[in-house]
């Protein structure tokens, strides 16, 4: 194989570009869209031929190999051709893995990856690890195996990375939690996604490690149907059926065959029963690799968080302002009001990817004040909470946060946690993140 195409221009798309040139084939990179000054400085240092704003179809269609960026659903007419013709499409991952010498902690799930991540590569670095961070979060994983020469790897892994993953191996899987998300990729059937999200597990021999939480129905009722050979270390709040971390007595425990440890939950930098979890999985993925228990103990009490995950902004007139803007699926948002201990001015809206929000209706009604929509379409989010809780819909950061100070009362908190992807008004959520800590501090 010498010619490899790469469809997409992002962090994924170029770090691919580069590393297939790097290993000696002849590489062409096609965006539909426009490239960032950025990435286009990448590929010209290594002499890489690219395109933006359409494709050379024809030129693509003869390509040996095509490294796919995850943002491309396999529903585009380019890429159907390309199926047509039997070329063999893969991920920017699965390509870097065929070149990795370095032991990879991959984590995937519908929420908390990211916190996960972040957290596990701050033990592994604590740790004097050298060790890189790749995937969702961090530098692209081909490039990285391209330009430097770590030890490690924490990957974070959405479903899109794993469609196009076929050798490529994890030597320790983690696998957080399922619920439904993105299933317009998946034609809305959720065994699709769920069959995506267990991808993680493939390949692996009785020398790796399967990280999962025990208590998640989906990944129990699938769990037998895997085929793999990797040593199981399940979660759970509850200590038995094979826990390796758990609760018991309000200390989280850590008990596997490296190590025992024990901390108070109050002790956990990061709060809320959902971030428990995300410090379980973290904990065990360290122990695998034989971090010593206290380094993890450090990194599990002093840790710092992700922006833009349940991020306390600021307090104005007695109200905690938080951005929540990663919450894009209705899930998530149910962690967070799960977390909270007050009463809630929720602003909800977005681009809806088939929201059911039956699953945070007792929340709502339970913690919410009041709610603010703020969409280009409120309809569905008015037609569901009419009724509810009081509400106003908005088409305006700047609109919702005046909305919000009107609303909410000494001791409230403010929660942006919008259950929908943010393209509708903004860029993206870390967008959609700015904007509402930059109302906050004008208020």
């Amino acid at each position: 194989m010498n010619k490899i195409v790469v469809l997409g221009g992002g962090e994924s798309g170029a770090g691919a570009a580069v590393l297939a040139k790097v290993k000696g084939f002849e590489v062409f990179l096609s965006d539909s869209g426009k490239i960032k000054q950025k990435y286009k400085d990448l590929l010209d240092k290594y002499a890489i031929e690219w395109e933006e704003c359409g494709h050379s179809e024809e030129r693509i269609l003869k390509a040996d190999e095509i490294i796919k960026s995850p943002g491309i659903p396999s529903s585009a007419p380019l890429i159907q051709k390309l199926q047509a013709l039997g070329k063999p499409i893969i991920s920017e991952i699965e390509f870097a893995g065929r070149y990795n010498k370095a032991k990879t902690v991959c984590i995937t799930g519908s929420n908390g990856k990211t916190t996960t991540t972040m957290l596990t590569y701050h033990m592994l670095k604590k740790a004097g690890l050298n060790v890189g961070l790749a995937g969702n979060v961090g530098k692209s994983f081909a490039l990285q195996v391209a330009e430097n020469n770590f030890d490690y790897y924490v990957i974070e892994l959405s479903s899109f990375q794993l469609d196009n993953m076929y050798d490529f191996k994890a030597d320790i899987a983690v696998l957080l939690n399922i619920t439904p998300d993105h299933l317009d990729r998946y034609e809305y059937k959720f065994q699709n996604y769920v069959n995506a999200k267990f991808r993680i597990t493939q390949n692996q021999t009785k020398d790796d490690v399967f990280i999962y939480w025990n208590d998640d129905e989906v990944i129990r009722q699938n769990l037998s149907s895997i085929v793999s050979e990797a040593k199981r270390k399940p979660f759970s709040l509850k200590k038995g059926n094979g826990a390796k971390a758990y609760i018991e007595d309000g200390k989280f425990t850590l008990e596997d065959e490296n190590s025992f440890l024990r901390i108070d939950v109050d002790d956990l930098s990061l709060k809320g029963t959902h971030n428990i979890y995300n410090s379980m999985a973290a904990a065990l993925s360290a122990s695998a690799l034989y971090i010593k228990k206290d380094t993890i103990r450090e990194a599990l009490m002093d840790f710092k968080g992700v922006e833009h995950r349940l991020e306390p902004v600021a307090k104005v007139k007695g109200v905690l302002y938080v951005n929540d803007s990663k919450a894009t699926n209705v899930n998530s948002c149910w962690y967070a009001l799960e977390s909270m201990r007050t009463p809630v001015v929720l602003i909800l809206g977005g681009k809806d990817k088939g929201n059911d929000y039956n699953e945070i209706l007792p929340l709502v009604k339970e913690k919410v004040r009041s709610l603010v929509f703020m969409g280009k379409d409120n309809k569905k989010l008015i037609d569901f909470f009419s009724g509810v809780k009081p509400y106003v819909s908005v088409d305006s950061m700047d609109a919702a946060i005046q909305e919000c100070y009107k609303a909410a009362k000494d001791g409230d908190t403010v929660l942006l946690s919008p259950c929908c992807a943010s393209f509708d008004l903004f860029n993206n959520y870390e967008h959609r993140g700015e904007m509402f800590k930059e109302a906050v501090r004008n208020l």
